[in-house]
């Protein structure tokens, strides 16, 4: 077991900042200062983040930290950390690790006792997610996934029976074949595509499965695309019908839903109004 003091040691200290995924009025006030006044920026691409630096008139030297050397890169980011001195990692657009590098070097300086502050910020999935219309809690995130097909479909495979929505990342050129894949092995579900986040061309597109691959039929997406997929329904109703209403929606909540989302599941399908469970379930 490990306590962590984030701003209370005298080595150095990792700090997490998340960069705009889009709008650069999406840098927090904190992580301006943050990249200011540290005394190094572990980038993934110095390019990239140089372009960010010079819009907030950030001078901090960058060394690069990507999937390529993060195993020759991270003893040297170790050796300067434990000197006192402070480092800020960054990658292109979002948070560090989620769905980019960063957590190897996270996991190293936990193991060396070196504090790891992570600052709140954009991220795509979450942005999505709330504005997609489908249930924002309890959601499973998975990231991107493989390109092979067979690959992808064995994922998919794995997160059938998953009754959080799915949050995936895609790229524009391989959504309709994902769509596709979707479609065979999880059915035609609720569909969320966001892309362009935060830009001026934000789009969301809404609808089953079948919609979607309907439109990309004749239409082309250009962006990073989020796509939200809505859980299965099946396994609930395989596992949650026994019991009273009120026993039903408390399985429901044990399984991580809250409570007024749980009352509207079981309100739905035994085709009752919401009032009825919600008393039934409250014993009023």
């Amino acid at each position: 077991m490990k306590i962590q003091k984030s701003f209370s040691q005298e080595v150095g200290t990792l700090y997490l900042v998340p960069t705009p995924i889009g709008n650069l009025e999406d840098m927090t006030f904190r992580a301006v200062k943050t990249l200011q006044t540290v005394d190094l920026i572990a980038s993934e691409d110095t390019r990239n983040t140089q372009k960010l630096l010079n819009h907030f008139d950030v001078k901090i030297p960058q060394k690069s930290l990507h999937e390529h050397n993060y195993n020759e890169r991270i003893p040297e980011l170790l050796d300067f950390l434990k000197k006192g001195r402070s480092i800020a990692q960054v990658s292109d657009a979002g948070m560090p690790s989620i769905s980019d590098p960063g957590h190897e070097l996270v996991v190293a300086c936990i193991e060396e006792d070196i504090p790891v502050v992570a600052l709140p910020g954009a991220t795509a999935g979450m942005t999505a997610l709330i504005a997609s219309g489908l249930l924002p809690q309890p959601f499973y995130f998975y990231g991107f996934l493989q390109r092979k097909k067979s690959a992808q479909k064995k994922e998919l495979e794995e997160l059938k029976n998953q009754t959080a929505t799915l949050i995936f990342y895609e790229s524009p050129h391989r959504v309709k074949e994902t769509l596709k894949n979707i479609s065979e092995i999880l059915g035609n579900r609720d569909v969320v595509i966001c892309r362009e986040l935060t830009k001026l061309y934000e789009e969301y597109l809404r609808g089953t499965v079948t919609e979607l691959m309907d439109y990309l039929s004749e239409h082309s997406l250009k962006g990073e695309c989020c796509l939200l997929v809505s859980g299965t329904t099946e396994v609930l109703e395989e596992e949650v019908f026994q019991g009273t209403l009120k026993e039903q929606v408390e399985a429901l909540v044990e399984e991580g839903q809250l409570a007024k989302e749980a009352i509207k599941s079981v309100a739905k399908r035994h085709g009752l109004k919401k009032q009825d469970v919600y008393r039934e379930y409250h014993e009023l």
